[in-house]
C-alpha cells in the first residue's frame, strides 16, 4: 500500500471505477450547461407562447381591476376564490413550467444518465462540520466556480450593454407611446438581449462541460498497481485460477482413464500416442475414441488396458492421424474408417480365437 501510494495514476479509470465513482456522485457534470440550456429553452417557450400568456394575463387583470364589485371576497368564497385563481395562473404558466422542467431533466440525463447517487443520499454528519465547510470554500474548484461567476456577469452586463446602449434614444420616447407599445418594446428587448447571453452562455457552457470531462477523468485515473488489484478482484487471481484449471484436468484425465476398460483396442505409436478406441455396432454408427493421451498419458493408457486385458496394437500413421483428427468423445472422422475397421477386424478375430481355444 506504500508503495501504492507513490506511484503516479498514469491508467485510464476502467469501466468498474467509473460504475463506482457514478454511485458516488462523482460524474463529468456541468451545471453551466444545465443552465443555458433551460434559459435558452425559457426563450424559445415564451417566444411560442408569449403572445398567448399576455393575452390571457393581460384579459383576466383587466377583468378583475374593471368590475372589483363582481368579485365575492366573502369569507365562506374566499378559499374557492384563491383556489381558482392559483388554477388560473397554473394553466397560463403551466406549459412554460413544462418546457424548463423537460429541459432540465433531458440535460441532465445526456451528461450522467440516470444514476442513483447511493452516497448523497445517505446521511453523514462530517458534512455538518464547518471546519470541512470552510475548507471546501477555499479549495481550488471553489476559486474556479469564483473566476466562472464573475466571467458570467462580465459576459452578460457587456453583452446586454451593447444591446442596449443603442437604444438608449428609443427608449427616452416611449413616454409618449401607450402601455402596450411600451410592454412590447421591453420585451422585445429582453428577448433580444437573453438570446444573445443565451448564446454566449451556451458556448462557455459547451467549453465548461469538455473540462469538467476532463477534470474528471484525470481525477478517477488508476496506478498500474491498482489496475491489476481490481483485475485480480474481477478475473481471480491468476494462481487459483491455474490451480482450479490444474484440478479440471485432472479431473477430465481421471474420467478418461475410467473409459479405458470400456475400449475394444488400443492403438500405439508404440511409446508417444495410445488412442483408446470403442466400437458396439447396436448402438454407434462408428467407432468412437474414448481416451487418448502422449508420453506419460500414453504410458499409462496402455498399462491400464493391459491390465484389463484390452489388446494394444502397433500402428504409428494410424496412431499419430488419430490422435489429431479426433477429440475424446467423438467418432472418428469418416476418411479413417478403413483403417480403424481393420484394426477392430483383427481384434475381434483375436477375440474368437481366444474364445474358441477357451472352449
Amino acid at each position: 500500500m506504500a508503495e501504492e501510494s507513490f506511484q503516479e495514476k498514469t491508467e485510464q479509470a476502467t469501466p468498474k471505477r467509473r460504475e463506482e465513482s457514478a454511485k458516488k456522485g462523482q460524474v463529468a457534470k456541468s451545471q453551466e450547461l444545465n443552465s443555458a440550456v433551460v434559459l435558452m429553452s425559457a426563450l424559445g417557450g415564451l417566444y411560442v407562447l408569449g403572445g398567448m400568456m399576455y393575452r390571457d394575463l393581460s384579459g383576466f387583470t383587466v377583468g378583475v381591476l374593471t368590475n372589483p364589485q363582481g368579485i365575492d371576497v366573502s369569507q365562506g368564497n374566499i378559499w374557492n376564490l384563491a383556489v381558482d385563481w392559483a388554477l388560473f395562473y397554473f394553466g397560463v404558466s403551466g406549459p412554460i413550467m413544462m418546457i424548463l422542467a423537460t429541459a432540465a431533466f433531458v440535460v441532465s440525463i445526456s451528461q450522467v444518465g440516470f444514476t442513483v447517487n447511493e452516497e448523497a443520499l445517505s446521511l453523514k454528519l462530517q458534512r455538518l462540520d464547518p471546519i470541512a465547510g470552510a475548507k471546501r470554500l477555499v479549495s481550488k474548484r471553489s476559486l474556479v466556480e469564483l473566476f466562472k461567476g464573475l466571467f458570467k456577469i462580465g459576459i452578460v452586463g457587456y453583452v446586454s450593454y451593447i444591446t442596449i446602449e443603442p437604444e438608449l434614444a428609443t427608449m427616452a420616447m416611449l413616454i409618449d407611446v401607450g402601455i402596450g407599445d411600451t410592454f412590447q418594446y421591453i420585451a422585445g428587448m429582453i428577448m433580444k438581449v437573453g438570446l444573445r447571453t443565451a448564446v454566449i452562455l451556451l458556448i462557455l457552457a459547451v467549453l465548461d462541460y469538455a473540462y469538467q470531462r476532463w477534470e474528471h477523468n484525470n481525477s478517477i485515473k488508476m496506478t498500474k498497481q491498482e489496475v491489476k488489484e481490481e483485475q485480480k478482484q474481477t478475473e481471480g487471481d491468476p494462481q487459483v485460477k491455474m490451480r482450479i484449471r490444474s484440478l479440471q484436468r485432472e479431473a477430465a484425465r481421471r474420467r478418461m482413464m475410467d473409459e479405458v476398460p470400456e475400449a475394444d483396442v488400443v492403438i500405439t505409436n508404440p511409446t508417444h500416442y495410445a488412442i483408446a478406441v470403442k466400437y458396439d455396432p447396436e448402438v454407434m454408427e462408428a467407432p468412437m475414441v474414448v481416451a487418448k493421451g502422449q508420453n506419460l498419458i500414453a504410458q499409462k493408457i496402455k498399462e491400464i488396458a493391459r491390465e484389463n486385458g484390452i489388446p494394444c496394437v502397433e500402428n504409428k500413421p494410424l496412431a499419430q492421424t488419430l490422435f489429431k483428427a479426433a477429440e475424446i468423445g467423438q467418432e472418428i472422422p469418416q476418411d479413417l474408417y478403413k483403417a480403424v475397421a481393420e484394426v477392430l477386424a483383427y481384434v475381434f478375430r483375436l477375440r474368437g480365437t481366444a474364445a474358441s481355444m477357451a472352449n
